[in-house]
C-alpha cells in the first residue's frame, strides 16, 4: 500500500465531518417548532398568572407617579370607555407575559442555535445570554426609580390652580395612556441598554473596532439625542434621561470593544505563531 492511499485525503475530512453532522431540514423545521411552542406555552403560561394579578402590577406600575404627586396629592387616573381598564389589563398582562418568559425564550433559542457551534462558541455566547436581561432590567430600573417620577413631575408642574380669571386644570391621566407611557419608556431604555451586547458581538466577528467607535463618536451622540426624541415624551427631562445613558453606554462599549479586540488580537497572534512552529 503506497503512502498516498495510506493516508487520508485531509482536504476531503472537514467536509465529511460537516457532512455527517448536518441534519436534514426536516429535523431543523420540527426542532424549530418544538421551541416555539416551549417559549409559546411559557407565554401563555405568564400571561394567564399575570392577568389574575393585572390590577396589582398596573397599581405597582403607578408608583412612580405616587411618588411625583407627593404624600399630599390623591392620586387619580381615569378611563373614558368602558371596556378600556379591561383591554388595559390585557395590555398589562402581555407585557408582564413577554417580561416573564423572556429567560425561558432566551434558552429556548439558545439550545436551538447551541448545536451548530464550537464549544469555544457556546461558551462566548453565554456571557451574552445573561447580559441581555440583566441590562435590559437595569433600563427598566432607571425608567421606574428615576425617569418616571422626574418626567410626571414635571407634567404636574404644568397643572393650573384656577382663580383670578383663570380656568383650573388638573392633571388626570387615562389608565392606557399612562400604561403606553411607562411601557414605551421600559421598552425605549432597555434595548438602549442593549448597546454594549450588540457592539461586543459586532467587535468580536470584526465588524467594529475601537477606531472606528471613536470616529463615529460625534455622530453617536447626535443620534443619542435624535433617538431620545423619537423614543420619549416631548419634555427634556426623559429626552436627557435617554440620551445621556446612551452616551455614557457607547463609551463603555468602547471600552469593552478594546478588551474583545485585544483577545481576539492575541489569539491571532497565537494561531500565526502555532502555524509557523509547524
Amino acid at each position: 500500500m503506497s503512502e498516498e492511499t495510506a493516508k487520508p485525503d485531509k482536504a476531503e475530512e472537514p467536509a465529511d465531518e460537516v457532512e455527517a453532522s448536518r441534519a436534514p431540514l426536516i429535523e431543523h423545521i420540527i426542532e424549530l417548532r418544538g421551541r416555539l411552542i416551549h417559549a409559546m406555552l411559557a407565554v401563555l403560561a405568564a400571561f394567564v398568572v399575570c392577568f389574575i394579578f393585572a390590577q396589582d402590577i398596573y397599581n405597582v406600575l403607578v408608583i412612580p407617579y405616587e411618588w411625583a404627586a407627593g404624600p399630599t396629592r390623591e392620586v387619580r387616573l381615569i378611563y373614558t370607555a368602558p371596556q378600556e381598564f379591561f383591554i388595559t389589563q390585557i395590555k398589562v398582562a402581555l407585557f408582564g407575559a413577554i417580561f416573564f418568559a423572556f429567560p425561558v425564550i432566551a434558552v429556548q433559542i439558545y439550545k436551538f442555535v447551541a448545536p451548530g457551534l464550537y464549544k469555544h462558541e457556546r461558551g462566548a455566547f453565554v456571557p451574552y445570554l445573561v447580559a441581555t436581561p440583566l441590562l435590559f432590567i437595569l433600563g427598566a430600573a432607571v425608567v421606574y426609580f428615576i425617569i418616571m417620577p422626574l418626567a410626571l413631575g414635571f407634567f404636574l408642574g404644568l397643572e393650573q390652580e384656577g382663580g383670578d380669571g383663570q380656568a383650573a386644570i388638573e392633571l388626570l391621566p387615562k389608565v392606557n395612556e399612562y400604561l403606553s407611557l411607562i411601557m414605551t419608556l421600559i421598552l425605549a431604555f432597555g434595548f438602549v441598554f442593549q448597546l454594549p451586547v450588540v457592539l461586543t458581538l459586532l467587535a468580536r466577528i470584526g465588524v467594529v473596532t475601537v477606531e472606528s467607535l471613536k470616529k463615529f463618536r460625534r455622530y453617536a451622540i447626535v443620534a443619542a439625542f435624535a433617538a431620545a426624541a423619537i423614543l420619549t415624551p416631548p419634555d427634556i427631562i426623559s429626552q436627557f434621561g435617554l440620551a445621556i445613558p446612551t452616551i455614557l453606554l457607547y463609551e463603555g462599549s468602547i471600552f469593552a470593544v478594546r478588551i474583545v479586540q485585544r483577545r481576539r488580537e492575541e489569539a491571532d497572534a497565537a494561531r500565526a505563531a502555532a502555524e509557523a512552529a509547524e
